[in-house]
């Protein structure tokens, strides 16, 4: 993880050192559901994946496909909306709030890290933030989004990428730190029509 010092935010960034009881029971629970009943899953699975993660506090549309080798640290802060996708061996680590917009596609091991280190505090208190990743947007296979980084509706953070601040929408992104290289043509005609399309 990147270190950092907190932005500026409407919430106490800062997580406590020792999470509570309540934290590290939802915790423990959740990774025995994640070995015992998602990685072990087939592949097409993809209703019975989105069926415990609801069950342990995400908030799923019904057509969401997140692949069996995906790391949700936090399934109760979650927030997907129609057609997102995660892909295999994805690294989802969100302490904070995680929302991703319809039609929105984290690749294989990409990593969107929600949480690192106060380098000004001689205890390194861990600083969590919330993310958004707007709709049609693309985090490219192995790129990696930094805490508090939004990406902005049909942004593309390409192969390898790092993004250490927000995405334009409709931008294509590349490098270390990622810059923008590319406007991205594609819009999506509507909604409705887009879905419709993408079910068929």
């Amino acid at each position: 993880m990147m270190a950092m010092s907190p932005r500026d935010t409407d919430e106490d960034p800062y997580l406590a050192p020792h999470t509570s009881l309540r934290d590290r029971l939802l915790r423990f629970a959740w990774s025995i559901a994640y070995v015992c009943l998602i990685r072990l899953s087939p592949r097409p699975c993809y209703r019975w994946r989105r069926f415990i993660l609801k069950a342990c506090g995400a908030r799923l549309a019904v057509t969401v496909r997140i692949s069996a080798t995906a790391r949700i640290w936090a399934p109760w802060n979650l927030t997907c909306e129609e057609l997102a996708t995660i892909g295999p061996d994805a690294i989802v680590y969100n302490p904070k709030p995680l929302y991703i917009g319809s039609h929105a596609v984290v690749s294989q091991y990409a990593f969107l890290c929600g949480a690192t280190h106060d380098y000004n505090d001689p205890t390194f208190r861990t600083v969590a933030l919330p993310m958004r990743l707007g709709a049609y947007s693309w985090v490219c296979a192995r790129a990696a989004v930094q805490p508090g980084v939004n990406v902005g509706e049909g942004a593309v953070l390409a192969l390898g990428s790092v993004a250490t601040k927000d995405l334009e929408p409709w931008t294509v992104y590349g490098g270390v730190p990622a810059r923008k290289i590319a406007s991205r043509t594609f819009r999506p005609r509507t909604n409705a029509a887009a879905t419709t399309a993408c079910q068929s």
